[in-house]
């Protein structure tokens, strides 16, 4: 049985994760994809209250659920289809590559890099060392394309 093929997308808030959720949506459209989204919530340093803890714990929990489905709608608009959306836990490049390298399905790993500078750490992280280790591609959507372009892309 064949499945849909699968970009997941980093959502972090960044204008850049914003580009490659575009594309991501769009190319998903083209091809009959689908698109699935990743939110990576950081561990909490550890204190000595842990009732505290527990609620910002769970406060960063829901805060990450409420942007998945504010981006979970955008990426409905665009593709016609509602995306797949996770939380993660831990540190974030190395809990991607642990979903990734956990879920065969996903056939691309869809990252926008900044639009100027240095690409940022993610694009870093599996363009590096990590590259040959995942078993999907790994687009990188440049942060600086406007709409009419990553449209021509897609």
């Amino acid at each position: 049985m064949d499945t849909a093929p699968i970009y997941l997308v980093v959502v972090d808030g960044s204008a850049e994760s914003r580009v490659a959720l575009r594309f991501a949506a769009m190319r998903a459209s083209h091809v009959a994809g689908q698109v699935a989204l990743v939110y990576v919530v950081r561990p909490i340093e550890f204190m000595q209250w842990g009732g505290v803890q527990a609620a910002m714990a769970a406060e960063a929990r829901a805060e990450a659920e409420a942007l998945l489905a504010s981006v979970a709608d955008e990426v409905e608009a665009l593709s016609g289809t509602r995306p797949l959306a996770t939380v993660l836990h831990g540190e974030t490049a190395p809990a991607i590559f642990d979903h990734v390298r956990a879920n065969p399905s996903v056939r691309a790993l869809v990252l926008g890099a900044a639009p100027k500078g240095a690409p940022g750490p993610l694009v870093s992280y599996f363009t590096g060392e990590r590259a040959g280790q995942l078993p999907c591609v790994v687009i990188v959507v440049p942060g600086g394309l406007d709409a009419e372009r990553l449209e021509s892309l897609t």
